[in-house]
């Protein structure tokens, strides 16, 4: 009994060490500011956009994710932050950007 318990408590360590990312900031060598969208000016729309960003070890975005916002702004949001460009690290690191319209 104690082997398995051994035995699944590692895993579970294993298992939450390879998904890890590490968190620390990276600088941002190349930011494009998103654009706010005509559309949403003519419809008074306003608010902020949440993302989650996941950054390669050479500094490129490679996958976003859309937390929370306004759609129409959301979409300006995307488009931008493909286009940033961070520092170099050792290793993957995510991080969470919320943008004000």
């Amino acid at each position: 009994m104690t082997k398995l318990i051994r035995l699944l408590l590692c895993t579970v360590i294993l298992a939450g060490s390879l998904g890890a990312t590490d968190q620390r900031e990276r600088a941002v060598l190349h930011r494009v500011e998103p654009e706010y969208p005509e559309v949403a000016k003519r419809m008074n729309i306003h608010g902020a956009v949440k993302l989650r960003i996941w950054i390669k070890p050479d500094g490129t975005v490679y996958r976003l994710e859309y937390i929370g916002g306004h759609p129409v702004l959301a979409e300006a949001s995307l488009k931008a932050v493909k286009a940033w460009k961070y520092a170099a690290a050792d290793k993957e690191t995510t991080t969470v950007l919320e943008f004000k319209f």
